[in-house]
């Protein structure tokens, strides 16, 4: 972080673009709990970035709220970490336009996400799916975030965040203005997530765009449909090995295995050891058992939750306005240091 003396503060933020599954709880949710009881914790719902793809205003509003009972259900405490959604503090969006003018065209062109979602449509892919980096560069920076939990599939945009960063400290003669967002790694800040993989393909992570049903435990899945779903999971017929490295080229089974351990608190040598040598007939209902044990809790929450919207809006609401006294004074300076009329 060079030299940059400000507070370490954590920023992270889910999209409200569907339900939330396992793989977000494991990945993401569950590290935002242990993470508020040591840091500057700024979590965001970032519908901002949602409507980079066309999303119904309504159902909109809707997985906002989804979001954020998801949160609150996991065990998010708003009085400790900072709950809001990125539309409710308007620094996310000026940033934006700032930063859009310090990256260079060549930065974004590199970032594989957007060839990924435009493929081969992209002349009629929205703008703000081509700039939906920097925009993301400005959620991190207009907190000044020094540290952010982020999947492999995010890592190219921290780094460009890291360059944007780089590049306005230096044009403006403003060294360590900004600091250089580091991603939370393994051991750094707790453990930061376990990759989770789809249920029916186990070299695919955990989506919910997967148009199979079965390929994905949401939070607010009843007790029998999660279940259901993992004796359904696509596995195969060798007995569990004994040793982790009896996983490799066992996508499935890997995958089953890393829920387990990563549910139970255990490695999976120790799954290995309780469970090698038996087949998926008895690992599957044990594994059921332990997801039932962990996200049932967690469903019943996010369902009382979302029966009342005014008191999830009352906590987003009240999550922006803290968030904004902490962007306001950064935004401000920011603006003097471009040369605007503040």
């Amino acid at each position: 972080m060079s030299g940059y003396q400000g507070p370490t503060r954590v920023f992270s933020g889910i999209q409200p673009s569907g339900g939330m599954h396992l793989g977000n709880y494991l990945g993401a949710i569950r590290k935002f709990v242990d993470l508020q009881h040591e840091y500057d914790c700024h979590f965001c719902v970032v519908n901002m970035h949602a409507i980079t793809v066309w999303q119904d205003p309504q159902k909109l509003l809707e997985q906002t709220m989804h979001i954020a009972a998801a949160y609150l259900a996991a065990g998010v405490d708003p009085e400790k970490a900072v709950v809001f959604h990125q539309s409710g503090v308007r620094a996310h969006a000026e940033l934006a336009w700032i930063l859009n003018c310090v990256a260079r065209v060549g930065w974004v062109n590199r970032m594989t996400q957007f060839k990924d979602k435009a493929g081969k449509d992209a002349e009629r892919a929205s703008v703000g799916l081509y700039t939906y980096p920097v925009l993301m560069a400005a959620d991190i920076l207009a907190y000044k975030a020094t540290h952010v939990p982020v999947g492999e599939d995010q890592k190219q945009h921290l780094e460009l965040a890291r360059d944007i960063a780089a590049k306005f400290n230096h044009d403006y003669e403003k060294p360590d203005f900004f600091p250089q967002p580091e991603p939370l790694i393994k051991g750094q800040f707790g453990e930061t997530g376990a990759r989770i993989m789809s249920l029916r393909d186990g070299t695919m992570k955990m989506s919910k765009s997967n148009p199979s049903e079965n390929s994905c435990i949401y939070l607010t899945d009843e007790a029998e449909l999660i279940a259901k779903k993992i004796k359904k999971a696509k596995s195969d017929p060798e007995p569990l090995p004994t040793e982790p490295d009896g996983l490799e080229g066992r996508p499935e089974a890997k995958n089953l295995v890393g829920i387990f351990a990563t549910l139970s608190g255990k490695s999976e040598a120790d799954v290995l050891a309780e469970f090698g040598g038996q087949g998926f007939g008895v690992f599957k209902p044990a594994l059921a058992d332990l997801v039932v044990e962990k996200i049932s809790p967690i469903s019943e929450e996010m369902r009382r939750l979302e029966n009342d919207p005014a008191y999830l809006q009352g906590i987003l609401r009240k999550g922006a306005e803290r968030a904004s006294e902490v962007t306001e004074p950064i935004l401000k300076e920011v603006k003097e240091i471009v040369g605007y009329l503040v």
